[in-house]
């Protein structure tokens, strides 16, 4: 049997149509899941990307309740659920907009809240399930010029500790996974002098792809992983020691 194997399950990834979200999609897939990409924005990528996995696309707001309860719905019975969505809204704290806070909070952690909702009845009654939520270092370490993010982040590790404690006893695991600096279109921008900067605190002296927060994900959906769960899984090439 394929280590880390996925056969026969069903993983629903939030953010899935581009970068890292795009990454675990491909990966799980390749493990042999059948994999449904929701999506808020960039359709003709969500869809691209389905019909070369062999999945399906569902458009969806995770920010909203209703759409990321629907989203779930019509993903169907899940094995997997995987937060992924996520944005900045970059700025220091004395010039941040209400609506900079509330927009950060409600996309990266409000929505996590609202699909592990939506998920966690039909897995408690399968006894079965795997949640992993998607963080950053910049929830451990914070950031200048983003404690919107860093709260959102922070309040994903503190979120899925909590849940992993009450989803134990049926055997539905949740964990979490917190990148470090990774090569996406985020980080595409950056000046080159920020850049090196990120290489010189990392130990392991280059940026993170996708695909390895991809695998760290996949390993810790499986049933390789049977025995974790509540942890919080760095992928950050040293950077968080």
């Amino acid at each position: 049997m394929t280590f880390a194997s996925l056969e026969g399950k069903t993983a629903l990834v939030t953010g899935a149509s581009k970068g890292i979200g795009a990454a675990i999609a491909k990966e799980l897939a390749s493990a042999g899941a059948t994999v449904v990409l929701g999506y808020r924005s960039g359709r003709e990528e969500a869809e691209a990307l389905a019909g070369e996995l062999g999945g399906r696309t569902i458009q969806a707001d995770v920010s909203s309740a209703e759409e990321a309860k629907r989203l779930v719905e019509e993903a169907g019975e899940l094995d997997i659920l995987v937060n992924n969505a996520g944005l900045t809204r970059d700025g220091l704290l004395a010039r941040m907009s209400d609506e900079d806070w509330r927009t950060v909070l409600e996309t990266n952690l409000s929505s996590v809240f609202y699909t592990c909702r939506a998920v966690t009845r039909p897995m408690l009654k399968k006894r079965a399930g795997a949640i992993v939520n998607v963080s950053s270092i910049v929830g451990i370490h914070g950031n200048w010029g983003q404690t919107n993010y860093a709260a959102s982040k922070a309040g994903i590790i503190g979120f899925t500790k909590s849940l992993a404690r009450e989803l134990g006893s049926r055997n539905v695991r949740a964990n979490v996974v917190a990148p470090g600096y990774v090569k996406t279109q985020l980080t595409d921008v950056l000046p080159e002098a920020a850049t090196a900067a990120m290489l010189t605190a990392t130990p392991l002296g280059r940026l993170g792809e996708p695909g390895d927060v991809a695998c760290a994900v996949r390993f810790l959906c499986s049933d390789a992983a049977s025995f974790i769960t509540g942890e919080v899984l760095l992928v950050d090439g040293g950077l968080g020691m």
